[in-house]
């Protein structure tokens, strides 16, 4: 991939600025793929600041056996293509030991073959589509499957909203976005929840008048969006508009600040399923949050969350096992030690499931972690009791 001279010098400054270091042999190097820029940003930023707290404490006490995690960070732009060559780059020309990303599934669809052919560990903590983890035995995640998430998220809305139908809107040509779709259609059918009317859009789109006044007179006790967070912000704000003012109920897409950033009170009553709350009380939770705002000087959402204990968790593989120098081997031997990793972090306890395999085919490791039902109130995400 070529890169030109400003973003080459950028990308050394997130390398070597945030971990205040020089390369060395001794280094370990990982690669960081994320949407630095573009719509995606919102999410690709805070994980790549949530990846450098936790390597930069991590190198604070010693680093692994005494070696120091050094991040090469490039820029993806939630583009598949671009995707595909940031992978192509860190696997091959900087030959990193594993590389963390990308953000969305779509460009996890289009490069996690590359690491899994190249026989190195690519770990995702923003991708929460079905079927990633099917694409090879060297594929990992800790961001939590939407098949995982949304059965309890349902069942919080009914509860919260004795919600009995629905219509639904959702992205048809974005792989989360209708990876989403697949699985609430799948669970409100599971829990006897009547659809009224079903609505797509395509990325890009910014007018959703027709399809919410479609929505309007199907008279749904709630709308399921299955959508990322500044489309589903826009239609909460046209749907109040239009005189719509049942509570919305959404995936991971929801968790950002874009959310509230762009509908404010408009969002109010929406229900999201996440393993991340900012009210989570617990002690390594309150220390991720505080370390977070004083490095960054703004409050980590999911997304920096999930990074940051992705960090952690490669890690104590990495403690277990001695880089040699031989990158096929210690790539190998990464991929191996990572299934027994179990930790308690900023999202919680967690531990790796192996993924069911697909056409006969070895996949590799999906999350196995509690989800959390959140309700937005007052421009932002409370737990909802």
């Amino acid at each position: 991939m070529t890169m030109n001279p400003v973003r080459r010098a950028a990308t050394a400054l997130l390398i070597f600025g945030c971990l205040a270091t020089t390369a060395s042999a001794a280094d370990i190097r990982i690669g960081v793929a994320e949407a630095l820029s573009g719509p995606a940003a919102q999410y690709g930023v805070s994980a790549k600041n949530g990846f450098m707290l936790a390597a930069e404490q991590i190198n604070a006490k010693g680093g692994i056996n005494g070696n120091r995690i050094t991040l090469v960070i490039e820029d993806e732009q939630g583009k598949k293509e671009e995707a595909i060559n940031v992978f192509k780059k860190l696997a091959f020309q900087d030959k990193v030991l594993m590389i963390f990303g990308p953000t969305l599934s779509n460009s996890a669809f289009a490069a996690d073959p590359i690491a899994n052919q190249a026989k190195l560990v690519i770990f995702g903590t923003s991708n929460t589509a079905n079927g990633i983890t099917n694409i090879g035995p060297f594929v990992f995640r800790n961001s939590v499957m939407e098949s995982d998430v949304l059965p309890y998220t349902i069942r919080a809305a009914v509860k919260r909203f004795n919600v009995r139908k629905v219509a639904v809107i959702y992205g048809n040509d974005d792989a989360f976005t209708r990876s989403g779709y697949d699985v609430f259609k799948q669970v409100l059918a599971d829990q006897k929840i009547a659809v009224t009317d079903t609505e797509t859009y395509a990325k890009g789109d910014v007018d959703f008048k027709a399809q919410l006044t479609k929505i309007k007179s199907s008279n749904p006790d709630a709308i399921v969006c299955s959508c990322l967070a500044e489309e589903a912000a826009n239609i909460m704000i046209q749907s109040r508009g239009l005189g719509i003012k049942v509570p919305f109920i959404g995936g991971n897409g929801f968790n950002s600040p874009k959310l509230f950033e762009i509908s404010r009170q408009a969002a109010n009553d929406s229900i999201m399923g996440s393993p991340w709350s900012a009210e989570n009380k617990t002690l390594a939770n309150k220390a991720f949050m505080e370390a977070y705002q004083k490095k960054f000087s703004v409050a980590p959402n999911q997304f920096a969350a999930q990074a940051y204990d992705a960090m952690y968790i490669v890690a104590e593989a990495l403690k277990k096992m001695t880089p040699g120098g031989d990158l096929a081997v210690d790539r190998l031997a990464l991929r191996n030690a990572l299934p027994a990793v179990q930790i308690d972090g900023a999202t919680g306890k967690f531990k790796f499931r192996k993924a069911q395999p697909k056409n006969g085919k070895e996949g590799g490791y999906d999350a196995d972690q509690s989800a959390i039902v959140n309700i937005a109130e007052g421009g932002r995400f409370v737990l909802l009791e």
